[in-house]
């Protein structure tokens, strides 16, 4: 008799607890049910939590950097990269080798040595070149350092130095602020134009539709080489990297908005003869509230996912025109520049490590693809 009270208050405990689960599900927003179904796709967990990682380190690049990215040394060039050693003997003692090198009086390349006597300790938060943190704090406090009398562009070069001996470890941090925020900046921009038109073109239909889809079809059947070819020629060479950043923002946002702007259509020709739409119409809203109060949430959540997906296109974009020639150019740092050293073959088998930029390009479009599966997995009302 226990027994069966015993199994029963089990299974009444299970009902109510299942019960209130289903009670949670009904409450819940359409963000929250969103989020839930996201939770459970680890893949996509990973890839958030490496694009994270990915923005820290794009705010945070200068105080990661050991030297100051933008400064030559001829007498490090092409310098292997550097192991860090953690241990002397068995005791921690964070340290690297002293390098010296010398010009082969054969070959005239400078040849570089390793000494096991000197090692020089590692800190953290020690002095370096100065900077803004953030763009406002000026400092020169850094992650990772050596102490007086070393100096850390002399002494650090974890990946290796580039032909000019700048530091590949401290330029590839900054390229990687350059490179992810410009997908910021360019999906901002074609998340605008996509939604705004791809709206008005769905909703209002008749010529205003016609003149929208004729403006796509023909930005969509230019060649995208020929076409940057030309407006990298247009491009004046005495602008600042500032000028050249926003322009290739521009450009790519110009060129990639057409397909947001098609999806957006679509949803809004099936959304227009709804009844809240038929209702805020009755009720005398407006047409612009109408497309971005009632229609636009209906469907944000396949926004958000779709404009996840278009990230690695436009760093994909940037890269490789960057690397042509076509895209950023030096002074300024981004992945594709840095690729720039690797375009020989020759250049590869003696320098490996200048291919080192090519990983961050890999995991971060990686991590955006896997990233948007899952927020399109999520946001499907059907999943």
């Amino acid at each position: 008799m226990a027994e069966n009270t015993s199994a029963l208050e089990g299974a009444l405990s299970q009902a109510a607890e299942a019960s209130r689960s289903e009670e949670r599900i009904y409450a819940a927003s359409q963000w929250q049910l969103m989020w839930w179904r996201l939770r459970r796709h680890k893949l996509a967990m990973i890839a958030g939590i490496t694009l994270i990682a990915f923005y820290c380190v794009a705010l945070g690049a200068d105080f990661l950097s050991t030297s100051d990215p933008t400064q030559p040394e001829a007498q490090r060039g092409l310098l292997s990269p550097q192991r860090i050693h953690l241990f002397d003997g068995w005791m921690p003692s964070p340290h690297v080798l002293a390098v010296s090198g010398k010009r082969d009086p054969i070959t005239f390349q400078r040849v570089y040595e390793v000494d096991p006597d000197t090692k020089i300790p590692l800190r953290l938060f020690a002095r370096g070149f100065e900077y803004k943190f953030l763009g406002l704090i000026t400092t020169d406090r850094h992650l990772i350092g050596v102490d007086a009398p070393y100096k850390a562009e002399d002494t650090i070069f974890i990946l290796g130095t580039d032909l000019q001996g700048r530091d590949l470890f401290s330029r590839l941090l900054s390229a990687t602020r350059i490179s992810m925020t410009i997908g910021l900046v360019s999906v901002a921009i074609t998340l605008f134009l996509g939604v705004l038109l791809g709206g008005i073109s769905g909703y209002y239909g008749g010529w205003v539709d016609i003149v929208i889809q004729r403006i796509i079809e023909i930005l969509r059947s230019i060649p995208t080489i020929p076409l940057w070819m030309g407006i990298a020629a247009g491009v004046p060479r005495d602008w600042s990297i500032l000028k050249v950043y926003f322009a290739i923002t521009i450009i790519i946002a110009i060129i990639g908005w057409t397909e947001v702007a098609r999806v957006v259509r679509g949803r809004f020709l099936s959304l227009r003869e709804e009844d809240f739409v038929a209702a805020a119409e009755l009720a005398g809203a407006s047409q612009m509230r109408i497309i971005f109060r009632h229609m636009v949430p209906s469907f944000l959540s396949h926004i958000i996912a779709a404009t996840t997906l278009a990230f690695p296109a436009i760093i994909i974009a940037e890269t490789s025109l960057s690397f042509l020639g076509l895209g950023m150019r030096p002074p300024a740092i981004s992945w594709g520049v840095l690729l720039q050293a690797a375009q020989q073959v020759q250049a590869v088998a003696l320098t490996p490590w200048l291919l080192v930029p090519a990983v961050p390009v890999i995991i971060a479009v990686l991590a955006f693809n896997f990233l948007g599966d899952g927020l399109r997995d999520a946001a499907d009302p059907y999943g």
